[in-house]
């Protein structure tokens, strides 16, 4: 069963005190009101115990509702936000958009601020160490989904790509096409879909008896020219690959930036594919074969969930708890074709 949301007056119950006497501790006005340490000391610790979250909002207040969704992402999925927006509009809510960076003192910091405004619900692509955060919120009976990622040992509803699937797929590919050393380019992360992508690739080698080639670039270098640098050293160091596979797209921007403009033979000679598409790799010569997530059924079914949640309430867990697994797009492009049928290109 989920925790019980507590308001003022369930406090004041509780404690057999006063509604006015509840708010004038919490807004810090207990001396100036002179209630005693003992009370304000009772109060707060009950506060403490039960997870008590202030509304801000007047309107939330009166209603308990707000109409108001927190999406909260990292930059490289701010193009859900018109997906996501169109549907909210037609369905009545208002929608605030923020990028946490993948950073956990940021997404707390976040939370914390749209908690103590009451939002509706939240969609949430979670920064690596917030599941503590994550697991109070679904206790107490606020509608989450979580997207991209979740956390394996809570039991709260999330709209995932096929990681694994994809990556698998598109690493077969390259191997059809004669590459038989490729180098795995990812970032040294634990979140479950960078785990994923990295699993397809191994499956597809194994598959093949051949040896996965991983690289791992420290997830806190996050600066491109940081990332150069780190690849620099690793070219410098061995030409012993035939393709690279990205894991990100933005280590595929900071490595074929590289190659460009320090080993451009590279780019003819040896075959390439990442992860997330964007339109600078259909303009890229060669044009680089990518992984697409479905952004539009991304959008719609997060918001058919978040709604769902806020509007038709589960009490039990285990019927309100979906995760739910799309299929990615592949587009095959030059950079994962034959060599040989590449000459001229």
């Amino acid at each position: 069963m989920k925790k019980k949301r507590y308001s003022i007056k369930d406090i004041a119950q509780e404690l057999k005190v006063s509604r006015t006497t509840i708010s004038f501790i919490l807004n810090g006005k207990a001396k100036e009101k002179r209630i005693s340490e003992a009370l304000t000391k009772r109060v707060l610790e009950y506060v403490e115990k039960v997870g008590y979250q202030p509304h801000s909002i007047a309107r939330s207040l009166r209603t308990g509702k707000s109409r108001v969704l927190v999406v909260m992402v990292e930059d490289i999925y701010s193009k859900l936000a018109r997906i996501i927006e169109d549907v909210a509009y037609k369905k009545g809510y208002r929608v605030l958009f923020c990028s946490n960076d993948n950073d956990d003192k940021k997404s707390r910091a976040l939370l914390k601020l749209f908690r103590d405004r009451q939002v509706d619900g939240y969609i949430i692509v979670p920064s690596p160490g917030v599941e503590k955060e994550i697991r109070a919120m679904d206790q107490e009976g606020v509608p989450v989904v979580l997207f991209d990622r979740y956390f394996p040992a809570l039991k709260v509803s999330a709209v995932l790509a096929a990681n694994k699937q994809a990556t698998y797929a598109a690493t077969k590919h390259l191997i059809t096409n004669g590459f038989t050393k490729i180098i795995f380019l990812t970032i040294d992360s634990l979140q479950t879909q960078m785990m994923a992508r990295k699993k397809g690739y191994c499956l597809a080698l194994e598959e093949h008896g051949l040896e996965p080639i991983i690289v791992e670039i420290p997830t806190n270098v996050k600066n491109s020219l940081a990332q150069k640098d780190i690849l620099m050293q690793l070219m410098k160091k061995t030409n012993d690959f035939d393709a690279m596979f990205f894991g990100t797209n933005y280590l595929a921007v900071s490595a074929l930036e590289l190659m460009k403009e320090e080993f451009p033979s590279y780019l003819n000679s040896k075959g390439f594919f990442t992860f997330d598409d964007s339109i600078l790799f259909k303009l890229f010569s060669p044009s680089i074969s990518a992984i697409s997530q479905p952004l539009k059924k991304f959008g719609e079914l997060l918001m058919e969930m978040i709604v769902d949640k806020i509007e038709s309430p589960q009490v039990d867990d285990e019927t309100d708890f979906k995760i739910h697994t799309l299929d990615c797009d592949i587009e095959y492009r030059e950079s994962s074709m034959p060599l040989k049928d590449r000459s001229g290109i």
